[in-house]
């Protein structure tokens, strides 16, 4: 077989993707999403981070660093603080799985079998972050199990609580952009990994997830509040104890949600074209 031959498919895919319609690429992103999905049910260790991870880190936290950062015997109001700063930590730490899977299934040849396929290159992505999505939710629906379990109370309304829930979400799906085009851009999943764990340590531990910024010197405190990390933690905390400031954190939160779409989707599909 020639390559002209060989290559005959991708061209004809390439071609076919700008008269893909709305039904028709909607219909393949749920195919791709029940693919994925049954790719976990085979696979049910991959789910060990979203399961596992909401637990360790609460425990840890409120156990180990929580009388230290709130006062022996405070535990209770550092949950308050706690839960929902870490429900900006969980999207972040599972937008980072998005990286490495993509680079994983490059190494494979699966999506080298994809793009053969007459079907939009943007598809297979969002497929994969729907899938994603809903392991977020399952993270953070135990993050708050536990968290009610260690005294959490929503003192707003439920629709303030679940807002929460839709902010933390917004922000995480976003993150899974830049980490989907780091795992294009990277040779190996371990490299993904390396560089994402890089970026992840600073944002966390240099935000007001775990502790308010009051206790942190000037120059650090300077860049937790320009951390969109601390943005989304301020405004899912006002949510949830239905004090403090709301329009403002949730405003630059969603600002950063659509900025990095805005700019990171268009260059995670171009990559995703060209890669070879």
């Amino acid at each position: 077989m020639s390559a002209a031959t060989m290559t005959a498919p991708r061209l004809k895919a390439g071609a076919d993707e700008g008269r893909i319609g709305v039904r028709a690429n909607l219909r393949h992103i749920g195919a791709l999403v029940r693919r994925n999905v049954l790719q976990i049910k085979q696979d049910p260790e991959s789910m060990f981070d979203a399961l596992l991870m909401p637990i360790i880190f609460i425990l840890l936290f409120t156990y180990v660093f929580g009388g230290a950062i709130a006062g022996k015997g405070n535990q209770h109001a550092y949950v308050q603080h706690l839960v929902p700063g870490m429900m900006a930590m969980m999207g972040m730490n599972i937008a980072m799985a998005v990286g490495t899977g993509v680079n994983e299934d490059f190494r494979k040849g699966v999506m080298d079998r994809f793009r053969t396929m007459p079907i939009a290159r943007s598809s297979v992505l969002i497929a994969k972050i729907v899938v994603e999505i809903g392991r977020m939710l399952i993270a953070t629906a135990i993050l708050l199990g536990m968290g009610f379990l260690l005294g959490l109370e929503i003192k707003g309304s439920m629709l303030a609580f679940l807002a929460s829930i839709v902010l933390s979400t917004a922000f995480g799906a976003a993150l899974m952009w830049i980490f989907i085009l780091l795992g294009l851009a990277m040779k190996t999943p371990q490299a993904v990994q390396g560089v994402a764990m890089l970026v992840l340590m600073p944002l966390q531990f240099g935000s007001s997830i775990f502790t308010p910024t009051t206790k942190m010197p000037g120059w650090l405190k300077g860049f937790t509040e320009v951390n969109p990390l601390s943005n989304l933690a301020d405004a899912a905390r006002a949510l949830i104890n239905g004090q403090g400031a709301v329009a403002h954190p949730t405003l630059i939160t969603l600002a950063w949600a659509v900025a990095i779409t805005a700019i990171t989707m268009p260059l995670a599909v171009a990559k995703f074209r060209k890669k070879t």
